[in-house]
C-alpha cells in the first residue's frame, strides 16, 4: 500500500444507486438470452432439442457459478488496491485472476469426458435429448477459459467502480450471443451445436472486448512480470479468496438443491408450484445484488484507502437500501403474487398450490435482504473465510429445520429455507463489529456512531 493512499470518494446512497442500478439492469436482461435461445431452438420443431438446450444451460450455470468465486475475488481485491492507489497491485490482481481462469478453463476443457459423462447421468433425460444435450455439451464446454476470464475482466471492473461498464460488457456478451444464434442456427442451420458454438464465440468476444475496455482504464496485466504473478504472498491470497467464497457458493447450491430435490420427492404439483415461486425470489435477488455488488466496491476501496467513516457508512447505506428494497419487493409480491402465479402457470392445482404458499415466498426478498448486504460488504472487505464458516452453519440451520419440520411438507420446506436466508444475515451481522473493530484499531476510530464494537458485543 503507498504510504499517502488518495482519499476515497464520499459514500453517498447517490453513489450507492449509481454503482448498483448498472448490475440490476444487467441481472434483469440476462434473462432475455435464454428466452430468445428457446425461442430460436423452438422454431426447429423438435422438442428434444428445445429440452436438451434448457438442460445444457442449467448445467453450464451451475458448473460456471462454482466458479463465480472469480468474479468476486477479482472485485474485492482490486476495490481494496485502487482505493489505496496502488495500481501496480490492480494489475497484479487481474494478471492472477486471469491465469486462475485459463488454468481452470483449461482444466474444464480436459476433464470433458467425464464431466459430460457425470452431467448426461444426472440429467437422466431420454434418448433424444441426452444424445443432443452431449452435442451441446461437447461445443459449449470450450468456452470455459473465456466465461472464466470475463469473471475476472468483469471483477476487476467492478472493483474500480466501473459497474457502468460491466452492464456495458454483459450486455454486449448476450447481444452477441443472440445475433450468432440467429445466424448459427436459423441461417447456417446447425441446430443446437450452433447454438452451442454461438455462446463460445459470444464469451471470445466478451474477453476481446473486455481487456480493450480495461485497456482504455489503464490496465496492463500482459506487462505483469510472471515472477509477481507467481509471487507466493499475492497468488496464495488470491487462492485463499477464492476458495472460500467456492465453499460458499456450493453451500448456497446444496441448500437450493435439498429445497428442490425435497419438492420433487412431494409430488408433480408441489414441484412445479415451488418452481413459480421461486422465480419471485430470483426477480427479488436482482435487485439486492445490485445494492451487495455496491457494498464491495464501497467497502473495498474505503479499506483500501484507510477510511473507517467511509467503510461504516458504505455498510449502514447498504444495509438500509437492501432492507427498504426488501420490504418493498416482499410487499409487491404480497399485493401481486397470485397475477404473477396466473400468468405463470394455467394449471388449476398448480395455481391453488403455489397461492397457499405464496406468503413464504413473498418474504423471501426481506429475510435476505440483510445476507445480500453483509455479503457486499464481507467480499469487500475479503473476510471471506469468516463469511465461508458462517455460509456453512447457515447451511447447518437449513438442515435441522428440515429435519424437525419434515413431517410439515411443503410447509417445512420453505421455513428452512426462510432460516437458511435469516440465519446467513444474522450470523455476519452479529461478527461485523468483531471484524470491524479488528480491521480499524480503536485508535484509528474514525467514526463514533458506528464504532464501539465493544459495546456491540457485551
Amino acid at each position: 500500500m503507498p504510504p499517502h493512499a488518495p482519499a476515497a470518494p464520499a459514500v453517498t446512497s447517490r453513489r450507492v444507486l449509481a454503482l448498483s442500478l448498472p448490475i440490476t439492469l444487467a441481472n434483469v436482461t440476462t434473462p432475455l438470452l435464454g428466452i430468445v435461445g428457446a425461442a430460436v431452438i423452438g422454431r426447429l420443431g423438435d422438442a428434444a432439442l428445445l429440452g436438451a438446450l434448457a438442460l445444457g444451460a442449467v448445467i453450464f450455470d451451475y458448473l460456471f457459478w462454482t466458479f463465480g468465486a472469480l468474479r468476486m475475488a477479482t472485485a474485492g481485491l482490486t476495490a481494496q488496491a485502487a482505493g489505496a492507489g496502488d495500481t501496480g497491485e490492480v494489475d497484479r490482481t487481474l494478471a492472477r485472476a486471469l491465469a486462475v481462469a485459463v488454468a481452470v478453463g483449461l482444466a474444464l476443457v480436459a476433464l470433458q469426458a467425464p464431466l459430460g459423462a457425470g452431467a448426461l447421468a444426472l440429467a437422466g433425460a431420454s434418448p433424444a435429448v441426452t444424445a443432443a444435450l452431449s452435442s451441446y455439451f461437447g461445443v459449449r464446454i470450450l468456452s470455459s477459459p473465456f466465461t472464466l476470464a470475463n469473471y475476472a475482466i468483469l471483477g476487476s471492473t467492478l472493483g474500480r467502480g466501473r459497474t457502468d461498464l460491466g452492464l456495458g460488457l454483459q450486455v454486449a456478451i448476450n447481444l452477441v450471443n443472440v445475433a450468432l444464434t440467429l445466424g448459427l442456427v436459423l441461417g447456417l442451420h446447425l441446430g443446437i451445436a450452433g447454438a452451442a458454438l454461438a455462446a463460445v464465440l459470444a464469451e471470445v468476444a466478451g474477453t476481446v472486448l473486455g481487456l480493450a475496455v480495461l485497456r482504455r482504464l489503464g490496465a496492463r496485466p500482459w506487462r505483469v512480470a510472471r515472477a509477481d504473478i507467481l509471487e507466493r504472498a499475492g497468488l496464495r491470497r488470491m487462492l485463499a479468496v477464492n476458495g472460500d467464497v467456492m465453499v460458499r457458493t456450493l453451500a448456497i447450491i446444496a441448500a437450493f438443491g435439498l429445497f428442490s430435490a425435497l419438492g420433487a420427492r412431494a409430488g408433480d404439483v408441489p414441484l412445479a408450484a415451488n418452481a413459480v415461486l421461486q422465480n419471485l425470489f430470483l426477480v427479488g435477488s436482482f435487485f439486492l445484488d445490485g445494492f451487495a455488488t455496491a457494498a464491495e466496491v464501497l467497502c473495498g476501496q474505503a479499506l483500501g484507502a484507510r477510511d473507517e467513516a467511509g467503510f461504516r457508512t458504505a455498510v449502514r447505506l447498504a444495509l438500509r437500501w437492501c432492507v427498504g428494497f426488501g420490504l418493498a419487493v416482499s410487499t409487491v409480491f404480497l399485493v401481486g403474487g397470485a397475477a404473477f402465479i396466473d400468468a405463470v402457470t394455467t394449471h388449476a392445482e398448480v395455481r391453488a398450490f403455489a397461492r397457499d404458499y405464496l406468503p413464504f415466498a413473498a418474504l423471501t426478498p426481506l429475510v435476505a435482504a440483510a445476507a445480500f448486504a453483509f455479503d457486499g460488504v464481507y467480499i469487500g472487505a475479503t473476510w471471506t473465510r469468516p463469511m465461508r464458516n458462517l455460509m456453512l452453519a447457515a447451511l447447518a440451520a437449513d438442515v435441522a429445520v428440515l429435519l424437525v419440520a419434515r413431517g410439515y411438507g411443503n410447509t417445512g420446506l420453505w421455513l428452512a429455507m426462510l432460516a437458511f436466508l435469516a440465519a446467513r444475515g444474522i450470523g455476519q451481522a452479529a461478527l461485523y463489529p468483531r471484524l470491524a473493530a479488528a480491521t480499524f484499531p480503536p485508535r484509528r476510530s474514525a467514526d463514533l456512531s458506528l464504532s464501539r464494537p465493544s459495546e456491540a458485543t457485551r
